[in-house]
């Protein structure tokens, strides 16, 4: 392993703020603190009593349990909480930067409909008119993947006679439609990397950006014998510390995670599921080391290795990403392994006619979202997914100004995370059923209002605002809410039964054929926090740290091999437009032999056309060119499999 697992959690976790704070390895060290103390937007700190206050920040996909610090009751800094297992005193790069964005003059100061400054009554007075002629065609989009605010905006749409509730693309919503929709499981997959003897990581870059990245540089650090592998078409940053870096294209990880089935069911390994017999001849047949090396150009000799270091291994486990086909196959294989896969049971609800989680999960939003009313919360869909959009009213609940609020026809400011009630249940991959619970730092600078209490107010639902909610819900899982506020998690160890699981032979003998886009080069799209998300852009301080393998300037840098260059006929520095999807991209390339041939990679977050100067104009969206595909085997939209063209300009 090129760097221990004890000096990389200081460097990626436990050093996130001092990483963010002082970037030396960029910049100066005084330039960056002159410049991160000039901001004339952040409030002049009083002399006063100093605290740390535990709370959640919902700024990264996964949410993180934090504490903010506070002189004389103002915030000035966010910290990770030693007190909840989720944090164990991390924190990820987006929301260590909580109170500038709680600062920013970014934020959506009141609520505006077509442009224009209203009140809190009007607005709710409009919404009113235009759900009550929509009747049952309307529709939500939420970028929170954990709170309890999507339980209230479910009821709303149950309460108009509509389903169409769409989360943004993630990886939960893979796992799920993999795991109950086709192997008919219930409750949330888990993995237990800090107990596994060996883990492979098929496509999850999960010490950058999958999942809860926090906890899972946690179990990293923690987990002193087991042999991390990554398979994927990168060496991300997460391979450059595993122990073995398998070069694997995105569209092939399906077969590549079956032709490791094929070797692990030839040492005898089964599994007491209905369809077993019907899943190992097909395995057997159709995925032979020499047809999954036609597909992925992985050799046998690898796929036997990777194969037998998880059968060497007590507890394994196996953790993908990406598609619904490669979540399935993972589960097949973790399944025949019996190691540290784990089942997550859902907490109670608590408003009737709410949703359950997998229940939000079913809508795929990349076959299009069509509402007479569509409410957007805190998700930027007019950035990554503007294709995919159509309504006749728009209603968009966020802090912060973005492409979505900028093309909604009315805008409702939310408090931040630390001026707000908010919740955070069982982040997906996370071993075990958490909740953490976070209770307001500080009032709204601006003329907010909670979305749950702004919906609260358009239906019956039993609750006349979005605490009263958050009671029910804590008192639904059997918590406390003193010590949930005081920052301690509580954590369910209930298993759901895996009884009556099947491998879903019959959807996983199609997934031999990778979905592929018709450009000359495979795109290889990442994500690192440090520059954003598709729901939130890159963050005050976090320009510091972004290296010029993404950013030169204002222009993006897209990476690959020597010999994809020399076929395109670019080199180091070249500019190139990368065309694809629905749009095309300017970028500067960069040599990285760490980029399989015949691959571009390129990150993703960059590229705002709204927002601040740390974000706004820097670089370019490379969402504009992923291509939607159908997967062969389940049916489900995809973005696995994106091709380009590439031109020199």
């Amino acid at each position: 392993m090129s760097v221990a697992r004890r000096a990389f959690i200081q460097m990626s976790v436990g050093a996130t703020v001092g990483i963010l704070f002082t970037p030396t390895v960029w910049t100066a060290l005084d330039d960056v603190s002159i410049w991160t103390q000039n901001w004339p937007w952040i409030p002049t700190l009083k002399y006063g009593e100093t605290a740390s206050v535990p709370t959640v920040s919902k700024m990264c996909e996964s949410g993180c349990a934090v504490k903010v610090r506070t002189v004389a009751g103002t915030a000035f800094g966010t910290e990770g909480n030693v007190d909840n297992p989720l944090s164990g005193g991390g924190i990820c790069p987006l929301c260590a930067n909580g109170v500038q964005t709680m600062y920013s003059p970014n934020r959506i100061k009141a609520p505006m409909l077509a442009g224009k400054e209203i009140s809190w009554d009007e607005a709710r007075t409009v919404v009113a008119e235009k759900l009550a002629a929509a009747g049952s065609k309307v529709a939500v989009i939420s970028g929170d993947q954990t709170g309890t605010i999507n339980e209230v905006f479910s009821a709303l749409l149950a309460s108009k006679g509509s389903d169409a509730f769409y989360a943004m693309p993630c990886e939960m919503q893979a796992a799920d439609k993999a795991w109950t929709g086709l192997m008919g499981g219930s409750g949330q997959v888990g993995y237990d990397l800090e107990n596994a003897d060996a883990v492979l990581l098929a496509g999850a870059d999960a010490l950058e950006s999958w999942g809860p990245t926090v906890a899972n540089l946690k179990a990293f650090a923690a987990n002193k014998s087991g042999k991390f592998i990554f398979a994927g078409p990168v060496q991300t940053r997460t391979a450059a510390v595993t122990s073995k870096w398998v070069p694997v294209p995105t569209e092939g990880m399906a077969a590549f995670t079956l032709g490791i089935c094929y070797y692990v069911m030839q040492a005898g390994k089964s599994v007491p599921a209905a369809d077993f017999e019907q899943f190992k001849a097909m395995v057997m047949s159709g995925y032979t080391p020499a047809k999954v090396e036609a597909a992925t150009g992985v050799k046998a000799d690898v796929m036997a290795d990777v194969a037998k270091t998880l059968l060497a291994a007590n507890n394994p486990v196996v953790v993908p990403a990406g598609s619904v086909a490669g979540a399935a196959a993972a589960f097949a294989l973790n399944l025949l392994l019996g190691g540290a896969m784990t089942v997550l049971p859902e907490f109670g609800k608590a408003v009737d006619g709410a949703m359950s989680r997998s229940d939000m999960l079913q809508k795929d939003i990349l076959q299009g979202v069509d509402a007479d009313v569509l409410f957007i919360y805190e998700a930027n869909p007019m950035y990554a997914l503007p294709e995919q959009i159509k309504a006749g009213f728009t209603v968009a609940f966020d802090s912060l100004n973005t492409e979505t609020t900028a093309a909604a026809d009315l805008v409702l400011p939310t408090p931040h995370s630390f001026e707000r009630f908010e919740d955070l249940a069982s982040p997906y991959g996370v071993a075990a059923a958490s909740y953490s619970l976070g209770a307001p730092i500080s009032k709204p600078t601006v003329n907010a209002m909670s979305a749950g209490d702004f919906v609260l107010g358009l239906a019956d639902l039993g609750f006349e605002t979005f605490e009263e909610v958050v009671d029910a819900k804590v008192a639904a899982i059997g918590a406390d809410k003193d010590e949930l506020v005081g920052g301690a998690a509580y954590v369910l160890e209930e298993t759901p039964d895996m009884s009556g699981v099947t491998l879903a032979a019959s959807v996983l003998g199609k997934a031999a054929v990778p979905v592929k886009g018709t450009g000359a080069v495979a795109l290889a799209p990442y994500t690192l926090l440090n520059v954003g998300t598709a729901n939130q852009a890159t963050t005050p301080n976090a320009p510091c740290t972004i290296s010029n393998n993404q950013l030169i300037g204002d222009s993006m840098v897209v990476m690959m091999a020597s010999v994809t260059a020399k076929k395109l006929g670019v080199g180091v520095g070249s500019k190139v437009k990368l065309s694809g999807g629905s749009g095309d991209c300017e970028a500067l390339v960069q040599i990285y032999e760490g980029v399989l041939p015949g691959v571009v990679a390129a990150p993703l977050g960059m590229g705002h056309t709204v927002g601040d100067e740390f974000s706004k104009g820097k670089g370019d969206n490379v969402y504009k060119i992923l291509t939607v595909s159908s997967e062969a085997a389940t049916g489900t939209s995809t973005w696995a499999g994106s091709t380009v063209n590439v031109a020199k300009i």
